[in-house]
């Protein structure tokens, strides 16, 4: 079979957001759905729902709407990749988000945040080197269904994190 390119989703964000959750690429769920973190047993969106009292039944654009009002932009780092499947292992051929675009229209974020390991090691090979300003980054647990060696609960521990970034924005 056949390996394709596959592509991310535009950010949720606006201009006021301080702090910044980065993924990899979405998986196949996400991308049949058009959804960040659509797949049931990816524990993001609970995640939210715990850290920002958002309702975890509430529609997609309701939670989209409610990161927005907490000042929490989400992202992929990487804008195309092949792979086949899910998994982040599989990633290949990365080509990344336009961030110096995205950080000129979005000044005040100063914290970013990393959904798992990928995430994290795309971002230092593909864009830390041409930020050109001072972020303060923080790798957390990933949500993935596939990243099941943590509990629920000591991933939202982990995570937890954010809220004391957003005490000091």
């Amino acid at each position: 079979m056949p390996r394709k390119r596959i592509r991310s989703f535009a950010p949720i964000a606006d201009r006021r957001a301080r702090i910044l959750i980065l993924g990899s690429m979405p998986g196949v769920e996400s991308l049949a759905q058009g959804r960040y973190y659509a797949h049931r047993h990816n524990s993001f969106w609970p995640i939210m729902a715990a850290l920002f009292d958002i309702d975890p039944g509430a529609p997609y654009e309701g939670r989209v709407r409610a990161l927005r009002a907490r000042r929490v932009a989400v992202w992929d780092v990487l804008q195309s990749c092949v792979r086949e499947g899910s998994l982040d292992a599989r990633i290949d051929e990365e080509v990344a988000n336009d961030f110096a675009a995205f950080f000129a229209a979005h000044r005040a974020i100063t914290r970013v945040f990393f959904n798992g390991a990928k995430a994290e090691a795309c971002y230092r090979r593909h864009v830390e080197p041409v930020v050109g300003r001072p972020m303060r980054y923080a790798r957390l647990p990933s949500t993935s269904p596939a990243h099941a060696s943590l509990s629920m609960a000591r991933k939202l521990t982990a995570w937890r994190a954010i809220l004391k970034a957003e005490e000091r924005s």
